[in-house]
């Protein structure tokens, strides 16, 4: 097994209709590439495809030394063995599931744009939290845009990683990072790119130049 990444870089956030089958090639190429995190994502699928979907992605990211994240489904991350969850508003208690998940597990918290949702979300045990959307989003057009100085403003007050999502390209991730995000979550950008991988190796190489450090939480 590849050796663990931390919680800095690419975050992939998996594509509509992903299946257990071919359709992971676009998830296996943007690991070579070299994302850090993936976020498992389907509110469409019935649960045995999502069980099947969610065990191919365990093992893939496994192999790739990357953490495999369950979007808004605690019980789906428990039973596949994923690294962890991530909770948006209203899909589940952050302190319940802290306590559930084993040590080590991650939990990832939405934050959307507001800061004390972040501060609680913080005190409740998350790893860290999302900020977004941070630009004009096709996957969540209705989204509120989020300040850039909240990222800064998390790390000097939360002290833990933050992540942007919404709309991101690769030429708008610069200002992202500048601005103290320490995660870029993309969709799109990456996915629909005609070499998913060389794509996500653009983006790796956006986050070799300053390498930040965090105090680690002990779930992490």
């Amino acid at each position: 097994m590849a050796e663990r990444q931390p919680l800095r870089g690419l975050y992939a956030i998996t594509p509509p209709g992903l299946g257990a089958g071919g359709d992971l090639a676009v998830v296996e190429a943007a690991l070579r590439g070299g994302v850090v995190l993936v976020q498992y994502r389907d509110k469409d699928a019935d649960a045995a495809s999502r069980l099947a979907t969610a065990s191919a992605l365990r093992r893939l990211c496994r192999a790739y030394g990357a953490r495999l994240l369950i979007n808004d489904d605690l019980a789906l991350a428990l039973s596949v063995g994923a690294d962890g969850v991530h909770l948006g508003a209203g899909d589940g208690d952050l302190q319940f599931a802290r306590q559930a998940l084993p040590a080590g597990c991650l939990l990832g918290a939405s934050c959307y744009g507001d800061f004390e949702r972040a501060r609680a979300a913080v005190a409740a045990g998350a790893d860290y939290v999302a900020f977004g959307s941070v630009h004009a989003s096709a996957t969540k057009p209705l989204a509120r845009p989020a300040a850039l100085s909240l990222f800064a403003r998390c790390r000097a007050e939360l002290a833990v990683p933050s992540c942007a999502i919404g709309g991101i390209t690769l030429g708008n991730a610069p200002p992202l990072l500048a601005a103290g995000a320490d995660m870029l979550a993309v969709i799109s950008d990456l996915f629909a790119a005609a070499d998913v991988q060389a794509r996500a190796a653009a983006y790796q190489s956006l986050f070799e130049d300053k390498p930040r450090e965090f105090p680690q939480s002990a779930t992490v």
